[in-house]
């Protein structure tokens, strides 16, 4: 059975969570708040933070597709769970509980940024998020439409790079005029090439299997200069998963938004022409290096007509993404008003 850490209130002894609101640890019990310094096992631990280099080497294969058992510290039941999880509450008592195997020694991560939004905010970030759409089904987002909402941290790999290359543009420069009896357009053509490299850091994608990646992308942007020290603390009060998607098969998409990059500071450096089609680029990536970070997001899962939705909200800045469900009857209201005016609009113009 896989090694557990849980976090006690001093005063107390009922379960601590990290409060995004407080930014300390708080007891819903007896109202106590507690600092890391206050609380047994929360600061950083001293193991070194991760390294691909040496965790490829020294662990060459995993398997994370089976079940992983540990026992409750504070009632003694066996919980069962899935080999990536990292945090986890007891479904028998609701302890917290972090799995230390996943969060520590060569699987211990660079830097968290830890849940700035509260729970108590999600409300409102929702409601603004589904302000003004006119398509959606009447009280899609109540109580009994929203299944689930989930703090979970999210395993990310940040990379940093150097990219350079080059990239060919068939470009062209219009030039019109006239005199008194015609008018005049001429169109020079150019070959332009363009030559140049940037640097990159912390270029974010997920390292989770379970994880939407294009909702993981619109969620972002993070302030990764609010990176913090990893320390287990963070986690009590949330879900959490270690990474199950490793950085090099997850760096083909850091690598695509680099060269997309790079390709668009080529596009904006042209000045003076017309139009610009690339006919050709080449890009290479060197000096490539990888940092392994949890990242906050809430997962709410919503259903309307037997149809599953799954939104997401940043846990840092409290930006939500996701799609929404369109009704029926509004839709055929909304656009059969619209084909109405149209209809006046041409019955206007044939009677006149």
């Amino acid at each position: 059975m896989s090694d557990t850490l849980s976090f006690k209130c001093p005063n107390c002894g009922a379960p601590l969570t990290y409060s995004a609101e407080l930014g300390r640890f708080s007891c819903e019990y007896c109202g106590s708040s507690f600092t890391f310094d206050e609380v047994k096992n929360a600061d950083v631990n001293a193991d070194t933070p991760f390294d691909w280099g040496d965790y490829a080497a020294n662990v060459p294969e995993e398997h994370l597709d089976g079940l992983v058992s540990y026992v409750c510290k504070s009632c003694g039941a066996e919980v069962v769970t899935d080999a990536v999880t990292a945090a986890t509450h007891c479904p028998y008592c609701d302890n917290v509980m972090v799995i230390e195997d996943n969060v520590s020694g060569l699987l211990k991560p660079n830097g968290i940024i830890p849940f700035r939004v509260d729970k108590k905010k999600l409300k409102d970030i929702v409601k603004a998020y589904c302000s003004g759409k006119r398509l959606l089904p009447n009280n899609f987002l109540t109580t009994h439409r929203i299944e689930e909402v989930r703090g979970v941290y999210v395993p990310f790999w940040l990379y940093g790079c150097r990219a350079d290359g080059n990239m060919t543009f068939d470009a062209t420069r219009v030039r019109t005029w006239a005199d008194s009896q015609f008018y005049y357009t001429e169109t020079s053509h150019y070959l332009v090439t363009c030559d140049g490299g940037m640097a990159f850091s912390r270029v974010p994608a997920d390292g989770s299997r379970r994880m939407d990646d294009a909702l993981m992308d619109s969620v972002e942007p993070y302030d990764l200069s609010e990176l913090k020290d990893y320390a287990s603390g963070y986690l009590s009060g949330y879900l959490a998963d270690r990474f199950d998607d490793d950085a090099e098969s997850c760096l083909p998409r850091a690598d695509l938004r680099v060269k997309n990059s790079l390709a668009d500071a080529f596009r904006s450096s042209l000045r003076g022409f017309t139009t610009a089609v690339p006919v050709a680029k080449n890009m290479k990536l060197t000096d490539t290096r990888v940092e392994y970070v949890l990242l906050p997001v809430y997962l709410i899962t919503a259903s309307y007509n037997d149809k599953k939705y799954a939104f997401a909200v940043n846990g840092q800045t409290g930006k939500m993404t996701g799609n929404l469900p369109v009704s029926r009857a509004k839709f055929w209201a909304y656009f059969g008003g619209i084909f109405a005016v149209i209809s006046g609009l041409f019955a206007l113009a044939n009677f006149l």
